[in-house]
Formats: C-alpha cells, structure tokens, sequence
C-alpha cells in the first residue's frame, strides 16, 4: 500500500472515531439523541481496512456496531447522522435510526441488530452474484458472540457446498455482550471453525490497519477467482462497554489499558511519521478535518426536518 493509500486509511479511522466520540457524548443528552448508541470505538482498523480493500460494488452487510463499516465503504457522514436523529433526510427516511441503516447507494445493504441474523442475508446476496454471473464479494460484519448461533453455522455451510464469493469477517473484540469469550465458547481461535465446513480461514491483528487491508485485499481476489468463501478472525478490542449506557463493571481497567496502548490509530500514525511520510502538523490537520466533518453532519442532522406522520407506512411492504 502506498503512503498516500495509507494516509487515507489514518484518515478514515480519525473519522471513524472522532464520529463515535460526537455519539458518545450525544447519547447522555437527552435533549440531543439521549438514551444509547452502540459505538466501535477501539475497532475502527477493522472497518477502515476492509473498506479500502473493497470496490463500489462489494456488498457489505453489518450488525448493531455499523457506523464505522457504513462510513469507511463510502456512506456520507450528514445521511448517517440524519438518519440516526430519526430525520428525514437520513438513509432511511429517519425510520431505521442507529440500529437498522441501510445505504444501498454504497451497497451497505444491510443492518440488524439480531445476533448473526445477517449471516444468511450474507449468503443470499452472494448466491445472487454467483446465480447472476455478477463479478462482486460480499463482505459480512459480526462479532464473537454470532459464531455460536446456529446461523452461523448453517450460513457457512452453506457457503462452502455452493462455493459462495462470500466472506465473513469476525471482528472478535473479546466481550459477546458482556461475556468474555472464554465464557461462551471452548474454541479458542474463532477462525478454527471455519475447518468444520472445509472452509478456508485466517487470524490478522484487527489492530493493524494495513495488515487488515492485506488480508482483506487478498480474500477479495481470491474470492472473485474462485476460490470459494473464507472466514477471517480480526483480534481487536473494544474499548467501551456494549453500549454507552454499559458501566463495563465486567471489564478491568488495566485490560482496558493495555489495549489502548495498542490503539489502532496510534500504531497507524507511528508508522507512517517513521516512514517519513507524516508530519505531527499534517497529523492535527487531519484531526481537525475529522472534527469538523462531525460536526457539519451535526449540524445537518440538527437542522434537518422530521418526517411527517402521513409519510409512516411509504415504504413499507407488509
């Protein structure tokens, strides 16, 4: 990856977080949005690196921690905001909020909440590539806790008898909720499941930024040459509890520490500055930029007007 590839990966992540924060500290106002939002804050090399792997029109299909996937696959800041303000100018009309945004316009085609519940949606948009002849992967997002669902199981053994261009991307950040892995699961390696289906797998350090766009880069080409699906494990960490109301009372403080010595975009920007290709100046520039993108899609959303009741029951099909 070029330095200019890999500045635009920092980029995206400063994005990523400086997005999650703005919802973090709107969620304990309940004269904003109030109530709880569930962030990926500590994970955003995960999103960032799998999005710069893809093209246009990679389908990607997430789960209830999205808004770093929606936003490093292309999906605009202001739409995002909006549509989590319930407005009308968001993705969904102001009628899926945080939990439920789709952007087709990137082919984001998919979010929901139930657990492994968009692993067979998964399996599905890539059957229809395959049955289609289309030349697309589809990305799909879940966590730890979606591997013991029976979903999981049966979308991936699905995937491997039709040979799917599908790839399923486990973003383990160590807790299923409240629930470290250890407590609901024997398996070690999340990507050791993968053998139960003759399935090809691989562990990255979903810290790594560049290590995940690699891998991600890889999965794409060899999925579109044939070689059938793949389940790839990113370790990484998540900082905060399950949602910003979660006091983490399960989590322990030097665990948390460690991990934010780790800090994706820190590891991202220390390589960059010794390569000679980042100064400290350029660095809080790009911070700013971030900032300031936040805060035009807050202003947006703000500013945009609610739906009308009589709009209620458009686009709905049942």
């Amino acid at each position: 990856m070029e330095s200019g590839e890999r500045r635009k990966l920092l980029r995206m992540m400063l994005l990523i977080r400086r997005f999650e924060e703005k919802l973090t500290d709107l969620s304990k106002d309940p004269r904003r949005i109030g109530g709880m939002m569930i962030v990926c804050t500590g994970q955003e090399a995960v999103a960032a690196g799998v999005g710069a792997a893809l093209s246009p029109e990679d389908v990607i299909i997430t789960n209830h921690r999205s808004h770093g996937h929606l936003l490093a696959k292309g999906a605009e800041p202001d739409l995002i905001m909006a549509e989590i303000f319930g407005r009308r100018t968001g993705y969904n009309k102001g009628k899926s909020g945080t939990l439920h945004i789709a952007a087709p316009e990137v082919n984001a085609l998919c979010t929901t909440t139930v657990v492994g519940g968009n692993i067979p949606i998964a399996v599905g948009m890539a059957f229809a590539a395959q049955y289609t002849g289309k030349n697309y992967v589809t990305v799909c997002f879940f966590g730890d806790g979606a591997t013991d669902e029976g979903s999981f199981h049966e979308a991936l053994n699905l995937a491997s008898l039709w040979n799917l261009p599908v790839i399923f991307a486990c973003e383990n950040n160590v807790y299923a909720g409240a629930q470290r892995m250890e407590e609901h699961t024997r398996v070690r390696d999340i990507a050791d499941r993968a053998a139960s289906y003759a399935m090809r797998a691989e562990k990255v350090d979903g810290n790594d930024a560049l290590a995940v766009f690699e891998a991600m880069r890889k999965a794409r080409t060899d999925c579109l040459s044939g070689a059938g699906p793949l389940l790839i494990e990113f370790k990484t960490y998540r900082w905060g509890g399950h949602n910003t109301t979660d006091a983490q009372i399960y989590q322990p403080q030097d665990e948390i520490a460690l991990w934010k010595e780790r800090c994706p975009i820190g590891k991202l920007k220390a390589s960059l500055m010794e390569a000679g290709a980042l100064a400290e100046e350029e660095y809080r520039r790009f911070e700013s930029e971030a900032g300031e993108k936040v805060e035009q899609a807050l202003r947006f959303a703000e500013a945009s007007p609610w739906p009308e009741p009589a709009e209620a029951l458009e686009d709905v099909f049942v």
